[in-house]
Order: C-alpha cells, then sequence, then structure tokens
C-alpha cells in the first residue's frame, strides 16, 4: 500500500511538472509581447528605438524586450545600453518559454530551425524591399545601382536554411526620390520599415492569418557590396549608370580608375558634364580628360558623354585643379591624358551586371 501511495505520488509530481512547463511555454493570442530583437547596425536602429519608446509609453504593445546582437561596439549595442535594455550576445543560449516573438533587422546571421521554433508566434524580419525583389545583404545599394524607381520594406516571418524566403505579412511602397543616394534611401526605409514592424505586431495574428507566400517570379539577389564594383568602365558604362554606382556605393567605397600604370580614387562626382564639340561626331575616345578651368572640374569621356569630378585622390587629396597643374598638364601637351578603365578579370563589369538584372 505504502509503494501504491508512492506511486501515485510520483504520477502527480510528474504531472505537476509537466504542467509547470507547458505553462512556461504558453503565449498570448494578442500584445503585449515578449519579444526579442535581433539587429547590429544603424538601420536596426530605428526598429528597436521605436520599439524601446512603444514599451517605455505603455501603449501595452510590450510586455518585454530584450537584445541580441554581435560582438563589438555596433550601434544596436549601444542604443541597447544607453537605453538599460538586457542584451544577449550572439551565438544565443536557451530561449525556451522566454519569449513570444523574434524580430529581425539587418543582423546578417542565419538563425538555426530549434531556435525559430522555441518562438510560439514566430520570427519577422524588416527588409528593405519590396520581396522577392533584392533578397540578399545589401538591397539599398542594388536598388540604386540599378535605377529602381519604386521600392518599399516588408516584414516577412523567417524560415529556417535560407534568407528573405518566408512569407510576407506586411508591405508598404516607396517612392524613389530623384538622384538621392544609398545612404538617404537607406535612412528613409529605416524609419518606414519601424512603422511597419510596429503595426504588424499590433495586429499580428490577423498579419498571420492572411500572410502570403512570396511570388515564384521576379525574384532578384543583392549581393554585398565588394570594392571590385568601384572600377568604372569608361567604355561600357553611360553617364547615368556612372551616376547610379556612385550613389550606389560612394559613401563607402570611392570609384576608381587608373591613370599612368596608377591607380587613382575618383571623388566629389558632379554628375554629366556639356562639353561643347567642333564635331559631334567625332568625340574623343572613352576616358579622355578634359580640365574645366570654369568650374574646376575634371571631366571624363564615358560610353554616351562625359561626367565630372572635382577631386581625385592620388598620394594625397588634390583638387582638379592641382591634379591639372601637377600631372595633368604635362601628359596632355604629350601624349593626351586618358584614363584607363581597370577591373579584375573574373568580375562582370557594373554595366553588364546591371543589363542582367534589369531583364530578369
Amino acid at each position: 500500500m505504502r509503494g501504491a501511495g508512492l506511486l501515485l505520488l510520483w504520477r502527480w509530481g510528474a504531472q505537476a511538472g509537466r504542467g509547470r512547463r507547458l505553462c512556461t511555454r504558453a503565449s498570448p493570442a494578442s500584445p503585449p509581447w515578449r519579444l526579442l530583437f535581433f539587429g547590429s547596425d544603424q538601420f536596426a536602429v530605428e526598429s528597436l528605438k521605436l520599439l524601446a519608446a512603444s514599451r517605455a509609453s505603455g501603449e501595452g504593445l510590450l510586455k518585454t524586450l530584450e537584445v541580441v546582437t554581435l560582438g563589438g561596439e555596433v550601434p544596436v549595442r549601444r542604443f541597447a545600453t544607453q537605453h538599460q535594455l538586457l542584451v544577449h550576445s550572439w551565438p544565443l543560449g536557451e530561449t525556451e518559454g522566454r519569449f513570444d516573438v523574434g524580430v529581425v533587422v539587418s543582423f546578417g546571421c542565419l538563425l538555426p530551425e530549434r531556435l525559430i521554433r522555441t518562438f510560439p508566434h514566430g520570427i519577422l524580419n524588416v527588409h528593405p524591399s519590396l520581396l522577392p525583389r533584392w533578397r540578399g545583404p545589401a538591397p539599398v545599394f542594388h536598388t540604386v545601382l540599378h535605377g529602381d524607381r519604386v521600392t518599399g520594406v516588408s516584414v516577412m516571418q523567417i524560415r529556417p536554411h535560407k534568407f528573405d524566403v518566408g512569407p510576407i505579412l506586411s508591405q508598404e511602397l516607396h517612392q524613389v526620390p530623384d538622384r538621392c543616394s544609398a545612404e538617404q534611401l537607406g535612412a528613409a526605409l529605416a524609419t518606414k520599415g519601424a512603422h511597419l514592424l510596429l503595426d504588424t505586431l499590433r495586429n499580428l495574428p490577423e498579419r498571420m492569418a492572411s500572410k502570403q507566400e512570396q511570388s515564384r517570379s521576379g525574384a532578384t539577389f543583392a549581393p554585398k557590396i565588394h570594392s571590385s564594383m568601384s572600377w568604372v568602365s569608361w567604355e561600357e558604362q553611360t553617364c547615368d549608370q556612372i551616376d547610379r554606382l556612385y550613389r550606389a556605393i560612394g559613401c563607402r567605397i570611392h570609384l576608381r580608375t587608373m591613370w599612368e600604370g596608377r591607380s587613382l580614387k575618383l571623388l566629389d562626382f558632379v554628375g554629366r558634364c556639356h562639353i561643347a564639340l567642333a564635331d559631334e561626331r567625332r568625340r574623343p575616345a572613352p576616358g579622355s580628360v578634359t580640365f574645366l578651368k570654369e568650374s574646376n572640374t575634371l571631366a571624363v569621356w564615358c560610353k554616351d558623354g562625359c561626367v565630372g569630378f572635382k577631386a581625385v585622390l592620388l598620394k594625397k587629396r588634390l583638387t582638379a585643379a592641382d591634379f591639372y597643374n601637377g600631372y595633368l598638364h604635362q601628359t596632355l601637351l604629350t601624349t593626351g591624358a586618358v584614363f584607363v578603365s581597370a577591373r579584375p578579370a573574373n568580375v562582370p563589369s557594373n554595366s553588364a551586371a546591371q543589363s542582367q538584372t534589369n531583364s530578369s
């Protein structure tokens, strides 16, 4: 009898233990949410800033807000520390039963399936494009580089094993302003994405119920920006393509060309230049350089005209006038000044890459 009683007590204790574990895993069907935020750069800070403000306001959207970020003094870590948010370093430890929903914004790491499954309402991602257009790590840069007139932000539910392929919960269009840089566009989309994220979280059950799988057509990839993209191809690229290249990567990487066997960085781009020619049918060869004294500009001929730069970087920064007086003047008197396109043989030209993507 005593043994039977002990058995009953053991069974009751086991059931109670299971009940306690089930209680820790239970998640509400509506706000306030226990939210874990994954992010790293300034784009991500905009979403985290709005989440923190919402929680501080007491509007009832968030019960808890904790942050996961990468090592080092990345912008998300600095913001979280300044605002006394609990910060976890990546890779993350146990999360079972601690959070209702996750949010990933510009984090850069693929989350494992076992981690995703610990969030009852899944993990959301704020992505600065109209998915499936520009999947990948650099959508804003490629939006500018390829001359898209319309872009936007998407809030999607992430899936394991691949980036940017999950179902869409919310999207909002954004008109790309004329001649905006990737930096300017990224800032605008960061703000728009943050507001769309909060709206999605306020109506999460409804958005989850009506989520849409991404279209199988129209998908394009936005690879990371790398230094080999900075070489200008004077023979292949138009004024407009060079303009877009500068606005896309110029805030991070200087455009480059070769001059007399040396790498030359092109600074302070001013766009298309207009030079009167005696015979429009006999334009200078691509790469030919002219110094425009009145505007202190180096005008370089490309495929369909010429573009201007106010300065270059050789051994040091030189204005157009300094470069002309110190280097170009003698060259023009003898052989003529020509900038030479240079690009690693295994890297496609920017103009070819743009044509290929625009036709996809």
